[in-house]
């Protein structure tokens, strides 16, 4: 691992204010300059349609969904789905949203550590953004790739079928970010089906222009959890993933974890049970339900052994895909 200075030096040098792909002045994805593209369909008053990612079969990819319900894909605008959408509703959460039919759940664990630290949130996705003012159909992203911070610009047509979102979609049915931010990543990715695999320190990078850090729990270092304890305080965006089962699929396993499945690390928390300290690590499943059954689960006796303090701060008893 290298020191922390070399780190530092790293990162300081990622973030200079000046110069084509830093923050401040983003490179812009496809050359298409979003306050150029917006102006163009206010004074025209148009919606914008994007040519580099357009409303079709090749923006959604090959092998993600069957041919049957593809022909049945129909590209809407939020306002076609709900009665008056919103880009946010009561700020942004790791609660918003749910995983669609495409098997980014890698991504949206990153998005669940991102939304812990609005100061990298507001660099990944531009808040000031909205279907209300000066809206004509298009909006943007930011994401650290192959060195340099770029600019992403899309139109908010999004895949439906029967008037439904087949990707992530939001909790609240008319707020649009996470639809918006997955399909941004699409396209830089290709489409759709190109993120059907992959890993959350994938995105983390592409949220943060950081470095990141893997450990495999067969081979760990006896410290694991102080380095954990270390890096939530800190303010890392965390995540971790289970096994691959027999099959690609993401079954169940009888003790509530899904199988080869990414999950966010939401809480690292030492407690006192029964006169000894206990280590809890806190994960929250991008599917917005499923969760651990075993010790320390929301049903757990084990809760009964804690302080009320440490109850109340620790354990919410609902269905939400988070766990201890």
């Amino acid at each position: 691992m290298p020191p922390p200075g070399v780190c530092m030096s790293i990162m300081q040098e990622r973030h200079k204010k000046e110069g084509v792909g830093s923050l401040a002045n983003p490179e812009k994805h496809s050359n298409q300059d979003f306050q150029q593209l917006k102006q163009y369909c206010l004074v025209r008053g148009v919606r914008y349609i994007d040519e580099m990612f357009p409303p079709d079969h090749n923006s959604i990819g090959d092998g993600l969904v069957s041919p049957d319900d593809m022909a049945r894909v129909v590209w809407l605008r939020p306002a076609k789905m709900v009665r008056n959408p919103d880009f946010t509703v009561d700020g942004i959460s790791r609660f918003d949203f749910g995983q669609g039919i495409v098997g980014d759940c890698w991504f949206l664990a990153s998005i669940g550590a991102l939304t812990f630290q609005k100061h990298i949130l507001e660099q990944v996705v531009p808040l000031n953004q909205s279907f209300k003012d000066d809206y004509c159909g298009i909006f943007h992203f930011r994401f650290w790739r192959f060195g340099r911070w770029v600019d992403v610009v899309i139109d908010d047509k999004l895949p439906t079928v029967d008037g439904r979102l087949i990707f992530v979609h939001s909790k609240t049915p008319n707020e649009f970010w996470p639809a918006l931010l997955e399909k941004a990543y699409a396209k830089v990715c290709g489409s759709y089906a190109d993120m059907n695999l992959g890993t959350p320190s994938e995105a983390m990078m592409d949220f943060t222009g950081g470095i990141h850090i893997t450990f495999k729990l067969t081979d760990a270092p006896p410290n694991l959890w102080d380095l954990l304890f270390r890096a939530a305080k800190s303010k890392s965006l965390i995540g971790c993933g289970t096994p691959q089962g027999e099959t690609s699929a993401n079954t169940v396993a009888p003790n509530g974890l899904v199988r080869g499945h990414a999950y966010t690390v939401t809480g690292v928390r030492q407690i006192m049970s029964q006169g000894m300290p206990v280590n809890l690590i806190r994960l929250f499943n991008p599917w917005g339900q499923g969760e651990w059954i075993g010790d320390w689960s929301d049903n757990s006796s084990l809760w009964q052994t804690v302080s009320p303090d440490d109850q109340k701060m620790c354990l919410s008893v609902e269905e939400n895909g988070e766990f201890w």
